[in-house]
């Protein structure tokens, strides 16, 4: 299928609400981070595409008509070039606002796996407990880990660092999409941007708001 849209915002700009407001706008499905969680083999094929190790990305994206966030925000001009016809939409939040938020979600999960990382490592080493994080889980931070926090960041998730290299991306995006290709978007604009960019009628419901970083937190209580 020919990607119709694609998402270059990063995660915590209200790509989760995105991914279902074009559902409900006949433009899915719509890849999402959460659709790595529903297909785990996907883990390691974004991994060895991370690392290099594979350039396809076709694989992972069959079926779907759209995407948000990452693992696919990563490769937003790959498949910008490949669907030359599909709309680009980036997702933009306040720079302290949206570091606030990733610290509090995704960063604080990446830091939380590095001590986990750490402790199976020592664990393993020990030869008394190799299953101290669930090998499923295991292999989805370390590919989160080598695209978001080595890849995206350089290794560091250090506020300052970060919220340049969000703005860094950010106004790439401006600066390389041509302006008739491109919805810059905040999702608080509601539908009618959005429907009006896509030539969509506006739903009679209300714009979907989801994954505050209530609701991300309690999607992960006290794993481990």
């Amino acid at each position: 299928m020919t990607l119709k849209v694609i998402g270059a915002g990063f995660g915590r700009t209200g790509t989760l609400s995105l991914k279902l407001a074009l559902e409900e706008l006949g433009l899915g499905p719509c890849y999402h981070m959460i659709e790595v969680n529903a297909h785990p083999e996907h883990d390691a094929m974004w991994l060895a595409f991370a690392r290099g190790e594979a350039s396809d990305w076709r694989p992972m994206l069959t079926g779907y008509a759209s995407t948000v966030d990452w693992p696919t925000t990563a490769i937003w001009k790959e498949l910008a070039v490949a669907n030359p016809q599909a709309k680009i939409i980036l997702t933009l939040r306040d720079p302290e606002r949206w570091y606030e938020s990733a610290a509090a979600t995704i960063f604080a999960r990446m830091l939380e796996f590095e001590t986990l990382r750490a402790e199976t490592l020592r664990a393993e080493a020990l030869r008394s407990d190799p299953a101290a994080v669930d090998p499923v889980r295991r292999r989805h931070m370390e590919m989160i880990d080598t695209l978001i926090v080595e890849k995206t960041f350089g290794g560091s998730l250090a506020k300052d660092r970060a919220i340049a290299v969000f703005n860094a991306h950010n106004d790439e995006v401006r600066r390389v999409v041509p302006a008739e290709r491109l919805l810059v978007y905040e999702s608080g604009e509601g539908w009618a941007p959005l429907c009006a960019f896509l030539g969509v009628p506006v739903p009679a419901t209300p714009y979907p708001k989801v994954n505050t970083t209530g609701d991300f937190a309690s999607r992960f209580p006290g794993e481990r």
